[in-house]
């Protein structure tokens, strides 16, 4: 499907994982108050069947979080997301040892610990902005990065957006952001234009159909669409009721080239890139 001239890889501990087709993150929620009450687990059992069902059902990497990012929501305490953090890395690399597991963190010790847990990738909401710390730490760890555009913070960030043109401010500082990253000896990064976070519903629109405009970076474009507001906001639906609709914006940025799908519903992520798949194969 992404069969660009140029086709964006990461390493992880020496093995080089490629985009030629689409991969999917699946995301679990260690949290009891994440918009999405199916990503939640909260018990061992429930992680590891959530886990297991997941990796079943395609996915590549499994994205844990321990702090809601949802709009409205404070800043999280670093030990919080740890007491909960290094446990369930800990039951999904004893269980599941060949799937590559990504922290949805901003605070540079959390991704220092989680790393030297047994944790591959590092997914920052503030692209670096909430700990002056973050990339020369992934720097030193020499893992790959989610590297997410924000405006403003969780709190407040959905208050009143203001952008002169999303796309190209979007972009803009992105690539500033890109160079500190090179320049703290960061390698491998992937690029995340943050849908929802600190943009109106027209502004995600905006973004999402200038997505191919993001492979300027010659680097992975991954999306968080999955059953967000812009889902619900077009469909007057809420977040149980948007799978369907996750499904067409899912359809729309792998069309755009996106490499990675961060997802809650892996089985049916995965049905979207076979389908554009073999439909491409069979033109």
């Amino acid at each position: 499907m992404n069969m660009n001239f140029f086709i964006p890889s990461i390493q992880i501990q020496g093995k080089i994982i490629d985009f030629h087709s689409p991969r999917i993150m699946g995301i679990v929620n260690l949290t009891d108050n994440s918009f999405f009450e199916g990503s939640r687990v909260n018990n061992d059992y429930a992680l590891l069947k959530k886990v297991e069902n997941m990796i079943e059902d395609g996915a590549d990497f499994i994205d844990l979080g321990a702090a809601s990012t949802k709009p409205g929501s404070k800043l999280s305490n670093s030990a919080d997301e740890l007491s909960k953090l290094i446990p369930a890395i800990e039951i999904i690399k004893n269980n599941f040892p060949e799937i590559y597991i990504s922290i949805d963190t901003y605070h540079a010790d959390v991704a220092k610990k989680a790393v030297a847990h047994g944790a591959h990738v590092i997914n920052d909401i503030s692209g670096g902005s909430f700990d002056p710390k973050m990339f020369e730490t992934i720097g030193k760890l020499k893992v790959p990065y989610v590297l997410m555009h924000i405006q403003g913070k969780p709190e407040n960030m959905q208050q009143n957006p203001q952008y002169d043109d999303v796309v190209k401010e979007v972009i803009f500082t992105l690539s500033q952001k890109v160079n500190r990253l090179y320049q703290a000896g960061v390698n491998d990064i992937i690029i995340d234009p943050g849908f929802g976070f600190g943009k109106t519903l027209e502004q995600n629109y905006q973004l999402l159909n200038a997505l191919e405009q993001f492979q300027m970076f010659n680097l992975p474009v991954l999306v968080g669409l999955s059953r967000k507001s812009m889902v619900n906001k077009v469909l007057q639906t809420d977040a149980d009721q948007a799978l369907n609709g996750t499904t067409v914006l899912h359809t729309l940025a792998l069309q755009k080239k996106a490499n990675i799908l961060r997802v809650h519903d892996v089985k049916e992520a995965k049905q979207v890139i076979n389908i554009l798949n073999f439909a491409e194969n069979n033109q």
